[in-house]
């Protein structure tokens, strides 16, 4: 059994544990507060008598964010495996607060034309490199700060934050919901948020640049290796690359289904109140959020592949009913027992997939290993999923949309029953070498260590 750890290296993890869940939460809350705030703002870019149309306008800005997430998933992965965690991270969430800042002064159509749409595309990309980025270093830096027997249940608070941040971008739109009128938000209240983010981001800065590296990249660090974090290097574990895009697929799919699509498709095909159906996403989130960390700890004592395999069960029949129902609950209780059935599904997914991924890849080229593949996948079909919905909806066969949730979560599925449980997996040298002292050794036969008389 390892030695249990020093009060100071528990004060060392709480704060690894802190400072990257708190830069997760602000990247987040400035990635999400777009979608949650683009029911006000689509016509101030956008003009037109058809509110599905400037939907779908700004829906695909917001999926055009996600092309820039491989981009940034490979320049900032690299970074993170050549020049460490700590400064990855801090870089991201620079890049963020600056995006951040052009949404809140974005012109509008009324005030420069397309103009203001173009500043609103570029600070998208920006958040998508941003994003992308961030995702593979806080995965990386959470799973290789906690604790071996606990890396599910540190890993988790990546969904955590990432929830915490879309739950923020809520409560700030209820607030402005209730303090503002209608044309207020629509008119100047939608940049508040933005403005917020850009500060918060500020503030981060400051906590991740106090943040101590990992020890397994302090392990690699002196060493001289051009080919770290390089794709050459990638491609020598194209296998755990593929693994990973097919792992993300159904669980992306279904994330962003379930969070940032919900309060259109209510408002939209249910024919919710937009606070009605604020409140519905804001409360479903904030239960899941508190499931991620007990789903992780569960990961740390039965395996990952038993949660990655309900979740896609869960998902590939499940999405359908839930999708049709959702369709027709109008009042708030039964829009919440149906989000948070959807969101205790997903929860087998979110909760572990950072642990999974960082688990998959030596520390040589983790970050990259995990930022680019899962970009790649996020960019094809999580940042697509509200369009593809829209897309449906817009074209008469909006339940077309539920199978195709379905349809990735069955893909998924078929690589979680074949792929191996990365609960043991070694992450650093000290991890090796306690399995290497652990390790059986063969019993020795009697005339082993007798030497031969002469």
């Amino acid at each position: 059994m390892p030695a249990p750890p020093s009060a100071g290296e528990r004060g060392k993890r709480r704060l690894a544990l802190v400072g990257g869940s708190l830069g997760n939460l602000v990247e987040w809350y400035d990635w999400f507060v777009y979608a949650s705030f683009a029911i006000y703002f689509a016509d101030s870019f956008f003009p037109g008598d058809n509110p599905t149309t400037q939907l779908m306008n700004t829906a695909g800005i917001f999926a055009v964010g996600f092309l820039m997430r491989p981009v940034g998933g490979w320049v900032l992965g690299r970074a993170a495996d050549r020049h460490g965690r700590k400064s990855a991270l801090t870089l991201t969430v620079t890049m963020m607060s600056v995006a951040a800042l052009l949404i809140a002064i974005a012109p509008t159509y009324g005030q420069a034309g397309y103009a203001g749409a173009l500043v609103l595309l570029l600070a998208r990309l920006l958040q998508g490199m941003s994003i992308g980025g961030e995702y593979a270093a806080s995965a990386t830096y959470l799973t290789e700060a906690s604790a071996r027997d606990r890396r599910g249940l540190g890993s988790s608070f990546q969904y955590v934050s990432m929830t915490a941040g879309q739950l923020l971008g809520l409560g700030i739109l209820i607030t402005l919901q209730h303090v503002l009128t209608t044309d207020q938000l629509h008119d100047w209240g939608w940049r508040v948020p933005f403005v917020l983010g850009a500060v918060f981001a500020v503030v981060v800065f400051w906590i991740r640049r106090s943040l101590e590296e990992t020890e397994a990249f302090a392990e690699e660090a002196g060493a001289q290796d051009d080919a770290r974090g390089s794709l050459r290097l990638l491609w020598q574990h194209r296998r755990q690359a593929l693994l990973v895009m097919a792992l993300t697929l159904g669980g992306t799919v279904a994330y962003y289904t379930y969070t940032t699509y919900l309060t259109k498709y209510l408002i939209g095909s249910a024919g919710m109140a937009k606070n009605t159906a604020t409140l519905v996403s804001f409360t479903a989130l904030f239960v899941f959020a508190l499931l991620q960390p007990l789903a992780g700890a569960l990961s740390d004592r039965i395996g990952r592949r038993p949660l990655l395999i309900t979740f896609a069960v869960g998902c590939t029949l499940g999405t359908y009913p839930i999708m049709t129902a959702l369709g027709s609950a109008s009042s708030y209780w039964p829009a919440l027992g149906l989000s948070l059935l959807a969101l205790v599904i997903v929860t087998g997914y979110t909760s572990i997939n950072a642990a999974v991924k960082a688990e998959l890849f030596p520390t040589r080229v983790r970050a990259l290993g995990v930022a680019l593949p899962y970009a790649i996948a996020n960019a094809l079909f999580g940042g697509t999923a509200e369009y593809v919905a829209l897309w449906f909806k817009d074209a008469g066969h909006e339940t077309a949309f539920f199978w195709y949730v379905s349809g990735c979560a069955l893909v998924s599925l078929v690589t979680y029953v074949l792929m191996p449980d990365t609960r043991n997996a070694a992450l650093s040298r000290a991890e090796e070498a306690a399995d290497d002292r652990a390790a059986p050794r063969p019993a020795r036969s009697p005339a082993e260590g007798v030497v031969p008389q002469a």
